[in-house]
């Protein structure tokens, strides 16, 4: 199903775009889905509407029965990729579990600046995009979710997020789809 609107104040959120997690194998092809956060920020940029860029440094503390990956990160792991083209008004966001809202501010970032819909993008579907979606639609925001301008790890993770959870916490669609949308606006 097409995406139906983009609220007039709408904020794009690109999870985990960073040197390490880019680095990992991903069920597609990483640069694509990057090209695609980083078209998404350009029209976000110029239709003066709200970048938040969202890197992870750390994990919950708590046992899990799969071990981290890692507990110590080589330099430069947390940086984010270089073609995301951050500028001083994105809003830079470091986690430290899976979804982008626990403990970052980012809820009264948001709210302070009036936005009532998010379209979220980035590495890995069924964690950190998956978690910021479930979050962000908790806390009352509409959400979109640019289905090629992310992927996975597990192929199958990324397709139960896509096809079974996402429809019930927005509207899923492509970039393409969502450019066309911001066009429209102008």
């Amino acid at each position: 199903m097409p995406i139906s609107l983009l609220d007039p104040l709408s904020a794009l959120i690109l999870i985990d775009l960073q040197q390490g997690i880019v680095a990992m194998p991903t069920v597609h092809p990483v640069a694509a889905v990057v090209a695609r956060g980083a078209a998404l920020a350009t029209a976000f940029r110029l239709h003066k509407l709200p970048v938040v860029l969202v890197n992870v440094a750390g994990g919950a503390p708590g046992r899990t029965e799969q071990p981290p990956r890692a507990r110590e990160f080589p330099a430069g792991w947390a940086d984010l990729v270089p073609e995301l083209q951050a500028t001083a008004d994105d809003h830079r966001v470091t986690k430290h579990t899976w979804g982008a809202f626990t403990d970052t501010g980012l809820e009264a970032h948001l709210k302070a600046r009036g936005v009532t819909q998010v379209v979220i993008g980035g590495v890995a579907t069924s964690i950190g995009v998956e978690s910021t979606a479930r979050q962000a639609y908790e806390r009352g925001f509409n959400v979109v979710l640019a289905t090629d301008a992310m992927t996975d790890f597990s192929l199958d993770a990324h397709l139960n997020s896509t096809t079974r959870i996402f429809p019930r916490l927005g509207e899923t669609g492509s970039s393409t789809e969502i450019l066309a949308l911001l066009a429209r606006r102008a």
